[in-house]
């Protein structure tokens, strides 16, 4: 594709108008490691709500989403649905706790509810483990889709769209810090909604598609829009629902989505101006990630199968591209190449926000765990601000670089979700539980983590092509199979270590205790927060279905469940000081 001036000026605005936040804020945000990490501690609920949505918009996001429609339906998109409840479990029982805790990190938690040598080597090792490994594993993620974006509507090399998408993201992510993250942030949600909703809208009109009551009536179509998989597909139904509902959400651990609050999400938690503004932020995402946004998406991916019915014909159209990218995911930065001019140029600037969201959030993210968690604590405790804040600058230059080499051979971006969730897989109770149940150790946490790394490795090699199906240790496994395996064989085991070692020293305990809970009990209005969290899970659900409804024009059972979210909204509003 060309893009013309107009284009060509939307997406250079962009760029300096990024840059500029980073300058403007650059002097606040250097004055010492918090405010380069956690911006002084005083953002409004509203900014940060706002940056964790732009976060998990990556540039990979629609093409995931894109790919999972065509791969399975709408349906297909439970995987990560299933999520929700994740989310406002930390909504409810565990926002107020971060926010309460006063750490820098989340990794600082560990020295705060765990004693001895074996957590200092938990905060250390996690710090390196996933501030650098996962984090760069997830940037390549994102980094793969910009890959495919950039050949597909522009011809450009994959080198060449890395240098251009990396330099302006990691530019003003070295200069403001986490202020600037959020401030750019908020700007680049803006822009990336519009232009999906737009393009969207625009797609619907082309000739090929014809609007949205002949897309739903097309054949190629017809099969791939139920909101819940077909119940007699046994392997489809255990996979994309049954296992994601039951069981994935509370035993896996996935950025953006880790039981009980962690990573980025827990950075702006500890952001907030108060718990309430935490609390706040994490509701606001929840309902945004997973009820607002999805929709553009889902609709571009069942257009896609009429314009591109088949992965055939997805390699016909651009065949210049390596056959190794040519997957489902494809289809999405497919599509947009029959956008015009000026949207065109909008579209393409709201992808390259949504990459550089994310990836800013990461590598300031990643680069706190590495200053706060390893360098300061274990390498050179008495370093000054100034130096803090320049080693957080080089580790990010080190893990963009990383990011931006492994994203070569990585191939699809549902390859890469399943593999994280694998290697978190049986640990999300553990950080469920280890805020109350005070018998858990430093050591349970180091099973889990060993345990559920070494179980997913062996299943990566069991699958891989290479290996072929005649030697495979364990035979032809579905991922469902292989996430309850995983989660079974290592919750058992950081169960047993957790009840054969000592728990930690009692007046670590105390101490945490009294933090984080003060005189009131660890279940102080727990049948309301238990309220809450079920208003919330089906609130957001219902507002998720009544828009599908309401767009495969179903008005009557959409404007019903539009009812029921409105239900749950007053409901949550009306308790709001019991659960808040």
């Amino acid at each position: 594709m060309k893009l013309e001036i107009i284009d060509i000026c939307i997406i250079v605005c962009f760029f300096l108008v990024s840059l500029a936040i980073g300058i403007i804020v650059s002097k606040q945000s250097s004055k010492d490691s918090s405010s380069f990490y956690l911006s002084g501690r005083n953002m409004p609920w509203w900014l940060l709500g706002v940056s964790m949505v732009a976060t998990t918009f990556a540039a990979d996001t629609p093409n995931l989403v894109a790919g999972l429609v065509r791969a399975d339906g709408v349906s297909g998109n439970w995987v990560w649905w299933a999520f929700l409840l994740t989310g406002m479990l930390t909504v409810f029982f565990y926002a107020r706790l971060w926010r309460r805790s006063g750490i820098t990190t989340d990794l600082e938690f560990y020295e705060m509810r765990y004693s001895g040598k074996s957590a200092a080597f938990l905060r250390g090792f996690r710090a390196i483990y996933l501030g650098v490994v996962f984090n760069i594993i997830i940037m390549a993620t994102v980094c793969l889709a910009a890959i495919k974006i950039g050949h597909v509507m522009f011809g450009f090399s994959a080198g060449t769209t890395l240098v251009y998408a990396s330099v302006v993201t990691l530019a003003y992510s070295l200069l403001g810090g986490l202020k600037g993250v959020l401030i750019t942030d908020f700007v680049q949600f803006i822009i990336a909604m519009v232009g999906s909703i737009w393009a969207t809208w625009y797609i619907l009109d082309l000739p090929e598609i014809n609007g949205m009551a002949n897309l739903i009536t097309h054949p190629n179509v017809q099969e791939k829009l139920d909101l819940l998989p077909d119940f007699s597909n046994t392997d489809m139904m255990m996979g994309i629902f049954i296992i994601p509902i039951a069981v994935q959400w509370w035993s896996t651990w996935y950025p953006g989505a880790e039981p009980g609050g962690g990573g980025y999400i827990a950075q702006r938690m500890l952001a907030a101006k108060d718990e309430k503004n935490a609390t706040w932020a994490v509701l606001f995402f929840n309902l945004a990630h997973y009820a607002l946004r999805p929709w553009p998406w889902i609709i571009i991916g069942l257009a896609s199968l009429i314009i591109y019915p088949n992965l055939e014909s997805l390699a016909t159209a651009f065949p210049d591209l390596d056959s190794s990218f040519i997957k489902d995911d494809l289809s999405y930065p497919a599509m947009l190449t029959y956008l015009p001019a000026g949207l065109l140029g909008l579209v393409v600037t709201s992808l390259v926000a949504a990459f550089m969201s994310t990836i800013s959030t990461h590598l300031n993210w990643g680069s706190s765990y590495v200053v706060n968690d390893f360098y300061a604590r274990f390498i050179k405790q008495d370093a000054s601000e100034k130096e803090k804040v320049i080693i957080g600058r080089l580790s990010m230059v080190a893990m963009m670089a990383l990011a931006a080499a492994l994203s070569f051979v990585l191939e699809e971006a549902k390859f890469a979700f399943d593999l994280i969730i694998q290697i978190g897989a049986g640990s999300g109770l553990l950080f469920i539980l280890r805020w109350f149940w005070y018998r858990i150790n430093p050591w349970s946490e180091i099973t889990a983590m060993a345990v559920s790394f070494v179980i997913a490795l062996l299943f990566f090699i069991n699958s891989s092509e290479e290996l072929g199906l005649e030697n495979q240790l364990f035979g032809a496994l579905e991922s469902w199979h292989m996430i309850c395996i995983n989660v079974f064989i290592t919750s058992i085991a950081w169960l047993v270590v957790t009840f054969l070692t000592v728990r930690s020293n009692q007046n670590t305990i105390n101490r945490f205790h009294e933090a984080i809970f003060g005189k009131e009990s660890k279940f102080h209005n727990f049948q309301y927060k238990t309220i809450g969290f079920l208003l919330g899970v089906i609130g957001v659900y219902s507002l998720l279905f009544a828009t599908g409804k309401l767009l495969y024009n179903e008005i009557g059972i959409g404007l019903g469940l539009l009812f029921v979210f409105l239900v749950c909204t007053a409901s949550i509003i009306g308790l709001r000081k019991k659960l808040f």
